[in-house]
C-alpha cells in the first residue's frame, strides 16, 4: 500500500457517524492536492477490505454520486445515523459536514 493510500484510508475511517466529508476533502486532508479522484478510487478498491464507511462520503456540493439501488443504501445508511437528506438528495454540508480542529469545510 502506498502512502497515499494510507493517509486516504486514515481521513476515511475519520469522519464520525452522523458526519459526511467529500472526497475533495479526504484528499486534502490526506494532503493530496487535486485527488477526489484518487478517493474514489481507495473506495472502490479497499472499502471491503478495511471496512471503510463509503457512506459517509458524497460530493462537495452535497448531493449523492451513485445511482439506483446505491443511492438508495447510501441515503438509508446515512438517514440511521442522523444525516438529515432532502427530498431532492441533498445533505447540509454546514450542518452535517465534517471538519477537523472546526476549520471552515473545504467542501461547500
Amino acid at each position: 500500500m502506498t502512502d497515499t493510500t494510507r493517509k486516504i484510508i486514515e481521513q476515511i475511517l475519520a469522519v464520525p457517524k452522523g458526519k459526511v466529508s467529500c472526497y475533495r476533502d479526504i484528499a486534502l486532508r490526506a494532503g493530496i492536492q487535486n485527488g477526489a479522484r484518487q478517493t474514489v478510487r481507495v473506495l472502490h478498491s479497499m472499502t471491503e477490505k478495511y471496512n471503510l464507511l463509503w457512506h459517509r462520503i458524497i460530493r462537495a456540493n452535497g448531493s449523492i454520486a451513485l445511482t439506483g439501488e446505491g443511492k438508495d443504501l447510501q441515503i438509508m445508511l446515512l438517514r440511521n445515523e442522523g444525516v438529515e437528506i432532502s427530498a431532492n438528495g441533498q445533505v447540509n454540508m454546514n450542518r452535517f459536514g465534517w471538519n477537523i480542529n472546526k476549520l471552515p469545510l473545504r467542501c461547500s
